[in-house]
């Protein structure tokens, strides 16, 4: 009875922790892994950026800095994320209202629905928009019918209006997850008062229950900026032909034009959007903050009753969902199913040639998804196996060293895939000291890349799991004699599997479609399939583009589905859960 005592103040007071050998090396295995992986890798930006030359030049940062090129980029890169954060907070907190204060029917459907978009790889997203709205599309032939005359000039979304519509719809979803979030946790007493007193529902909402929401809608708007700031597929997409260059299509086709001569340069353009994103969560933090919001009292369910207009509101969000999604992605299958781009389907031009194109004839995109599969799936297994001791360590454990790696993984997930890119080229151009081994232009760099980028994604729904776990069954345990590693197999792992499964998963799905950290790092033979979309599109092959889209959409789908499988007792731990 006495070893309990103990063990408690060694809870209350980490720094206190007598870490057994097992424990000890685990830890200091990881810290070395994300020390390799994220910290010196951003070390070595920053190094790059401010001394390429190993001294320090203040007058090459200014002079590239003051660049017109530079300050156009950066203008329209802040103009693009501020108008799509305004696109997003209106859509996510009126989204994140309907599905969590309002009494609306059939909502789990209904928020996938609205989730999927968000794990629909941006540049798929930019291709179904650019088809349907093209001449031949069908919200072009719909408009036509209506009697409006056709657009002149080029294709609408081809500005940067297009852009920062389509971020807007595409990061909408994350303003929703942390709306609904801060929604669900509110209190019902002011609510209740402000009844009382004779409010009416809407003088409710926009007096009562938003004010309170300020943090969590804060929240959103700087996920948000983020995403839109980092986003490289449609700014790709869209920007690079309508000529509105940003950041990140700067850096791009700067390194594509150059190489890697051009490292030094793109580094210190990649800290540029590191400061403004950072700066952009930095700002949401402060006003999302302040102290004249206080939430206090029981949280408990709170619903507005629709009354009358309950069957409309659902009529609209129906109406609204069956535009974003359906839409351009019945023009993606169409284009699809088609021999030539702009052709319409009917029996005479239905064929399967595009996908058995993409499947089986084409050996780029053969190779390009058979490479992204292996990857991804051992980045997977690799960080689900690191998540289990860090969710252990930061549960029960936490230290300053574990505080310090958690913060590690969640600065390298929060910054733009270009960062992690661009630290990833200059700290593995040269070979690794004692072996002699360049990863520069292997699948290797492009794992390494995963491995610091998507840490924190799957560390987040295993953290769920831990805290679902009562500690003293470890301890129990740990008094029984059984080590570390034996407690972690036999006690903790299955207990904590399906949420470390639902996070494993959500790397799978991210990586394998994903474009930002990628698109720096692939060569002619070690393509992955996110940017493949793009150099198909870019090659002038848009109808076997549109198939490869098509695939990963269904491939997306197919996970998000297996994944609510694995954490169907679990509830909250995936973002599309109800």
């Amino acid at each position: 009875m006495s070893v309990l005592p103990g063990m408690m103040r060694s809870a209350r007071h980490p720094r206190a922790i007598r870490w057994p050998g097992s424990e000890r090396w685990i830890l200091w295995l990881l810290a070395i892994m994300i020390g390799l992986l994220s910290i010196a890798p951003l070390a070595r930006l920053i190094w790059a950026a401010i001394a390429p030359q190993g001294v320090p030049d203040s007058e090459r940062l200014l002079r590239l800095l003051n660049a017109p090129r530079v300050l156009r980029a950066t203008g329209n890169t802040l103009f693009i994320a501020l108008g799509a954060t305004a696109i997003s907070l209106l859509l996510g907190t009126l989204a994140a209202w309907l599905v969590a204060l309002s009494d609306i029917r059939a909502r789990a459907a209904w928020v996938f629905a609205f989730i999927l978009p968000l794990m629909i790889p941006p540049q798929v997203t930019a291709l179904a928009w650019v088809q349907a709205m093209s001449p031949s599309g069908p919200l072009m032939k719909l408009l036509a019918g209506l009697g409006v005359p056709p657009f002149a000039g080029p294709p609408p979304l081809y500005s940067m209006s297009g852009i920062i519509l389509l971020l807007g719809l595409h990061n909408a979803p994350l303003v929703f997850l942390a709306v609904r979030a801060g929604l669900q946790r509110l209190p019902s007493d002011l609510v209740e008062a402000a009844k009382i007193a004779g409010a009416s529902p809407l003088r409710v909402l926009l007096t009562v229950i938003l004010p309170l929401a300020r943090p969590a809608i804060f929240a959103g708007a700087a996920l948000s900026f983020v995403a839109a700031a980092g986003n490289f597929g449609i700014q790709a997409m869209l920007g690079i032909p309508a000529k509105v260059p940003t950041l990140i299509t700067l850096i791009y086709q700067q390194l594509n034009s150059t190489g890697p001569g051009a490292l030094p340069d793109m580094a210190v353009l990649s800290l540029l959007l590191a400061a403004i994103t950072l700066a952009g969560m930095l700002i949401s933090s402060l006003l999302g903050g302040r102290r004249d919001v206080r939430v206090s009292g029981t949280a408990h369910a709170l619903t507005q009753s629709l009354g009358r207009w309950r069957l409309p509101v659902e009529a609209t969000a129906w109406l609204l969902m069956a535009l974003i999604l359906l839409l351009p992605l019945s023009a993606l299958l169409t284009t699809s199913l088609t021999q030539g781009f702009g052709q319409a389907l009917n029996w005479q031009t239905l064929t399967l040639i595009n996908y058995r194109n993409a499947l089986f004839d084409y050996p780029a995109v053969r190779h390009a998804f058979f490479t992204s599969l292996w990857l991804t799936a051992i980045a997977a297994a690799i960080l689900t196996l690191m998540a289990l001791f860090m969710a252990c360590y930061l549960s029960w454990r936490r230290s300053r060293l574990v505080r310090v790696l958690h913060l590690s993984s969640e600065l390298a997930y929060a910054l733009p895939g270009v960062v992690t890119g661009i630290a990833a080229l200059l700290f593995f151009l040269r070979p690794l000291p004692l072996i002699n081994v360049s990863l520069y232009g292997t699948v290797w760099i492009i794992l390494a890349a995963y491995l610091s980028n998507f840490l924190a994604l799957v560390l987040r729904p295993t953290l769920a799991g831990f805290a679902r776990v009562e500690r003293s069954l470890d301890e129990a345990a740990q008094l029984a004699g059984a080590g570390f590693l034996r407690r972690m197999r036999d006690i903790l792992l299955p207990l904590v599997a399906p949420s470390a499964i639902a996070g494993a998963i959500l790397v799978f799905l991210t990586a394998l479609n994903e474009i930002q950290v990628s698109i720096l790092l692939v060569t002619s033979s070690t393509q992955t399939l996110g940017p493949t979309i793009v150099f198909l599109d870019e090659g002038g092959s848009s109808t076997l583009a549109a198939a490869v889209g098509c695939l990963m959409i269904l491939v997306v789908v197919g996970l998000m589905l297996l994944a609510s499988w694995c954490a169907r007792r679990h509830k909250g731990i995936l973002p599309w859960q109800v």
